[in-house]
């Protein structure tokens, strides 16, 4: 998606961020990314991993995957094994509450990676990150179109503000991104936010102001974003993320502007009670 930047939206120079060798190999399964990723991690940020859930059974050709659909034994050894490996690696401490979606298999993997890394710690269940129900408005317009142009034309047509009964593009971002800044934990901890693949990809083609996906930018399973903000009101923060290897950070405030531009107003959104608009 990078070659999609604007000027809105700009790389981290690596200099402003400490770099971290990892000294073990990564977990089997893992996606390469996510390694990659890592190396790039600043110190001491209220640190959250916004990640997919960890392998599950197989779903239908259209990629349609059933609510009870559960994760593989591999799965649940790639959740664990990759919780030991962040919290004996990284310079952050996983000791905090999880949320994920109330989905079984991403609770499981919150509370797999919690117990690799020697925790058991909350996990409070959010709708907004169910899957494609952070987006939707009106379940019984979007769910049959869900279901018949599968998940992929549905998170493109979200995309471009072509899709009945959803969101906003930018309300769908602005809610997860509001969602985490409320629940950020506190300097040098990383908080787990376990989702689904439709989820993560809408929310990063969002950040990068993009209106049209395929599947190489398609989240693997137990593939994530780390993310954190400035240390500012919501509204005048930056979301600064890594993705695939890479860091950017886009101003909240652009995606604000974004969204009253087409036409809606910010109290639709779900933004921090001290979020003040005139």
């Amino acid at each position: 998606m990078s070659k999609y930047l604007n000027n809105t939206l700009s790389k981290i120079s690596a200099d402003k961020l400490a770099t971290h060798t990892p000294s073990a190999p990564a977990p089997s399964h893992l996606p390469e990314s996510m390694i990659s990723s890592v190396s790039l991690l600043p110190e001491n940020k209220r640190l959250i991993l916004f990640t997919r859930h960890s392998l599950r059974e197989r779903s239908d050709g259209n990629g349609f995957a059933s609510y009870q659909l559960p994760l593989t034994p591999k799965g649940r050894i790639l959740a664990k094994s990759w919780g030991r490996w962040l919290s004996g690696h990284l310079p952050y401490s996983l000791d905090v509450d999880s949320i994920s979606s109330p989905i079984g298999r991403c609770i499981d993997t919150a509370q797999l990676m919690q117990e690799g890394a020697g925790l058991r710690r909350d996990i409070t269940h959010q709708s907004l990150l169910v899957e494609p129900g952070s987006l939707v408005t009106e379940p019984e317009i979007a769910n049959p179109v869900f279901k018949e142009i599968g998940v992929l034309n549905f998170i493109n047509r979200f995309l471009q503000g072509n899709l009945e009964g959803t969101k906003n593009t930018y309300q769908g971002g602005l809610d997860i991104l509001s969602l985490f800044y409320q629940n950020q934990p506190q300097h040098g901890h990383l908080m787990l936010a376990v989702s689904h693949d439709t989820l993560l990809s809408a929310f990063l083609a969002v950040m990068f102001d993009v209106v049209e996906i395929d599947w190489n930018d398609w989240p693997k399973m137990m593939e994530g974003v780390f993310l954190w903000f400035d240390d500012k009101p919501f509204d005048q923060a930056s979301a600064h993320f890594i993705w695939r290897g890479q860091v950017y950070t886009r101003p909240i405030s652009s995606l604000l502007d974004g969204y009253r531009a087409a036409g809606y107003h910010p109290s639709k959104l779900l933004l921090p009670p001290e979020v003040q608009w005139t």
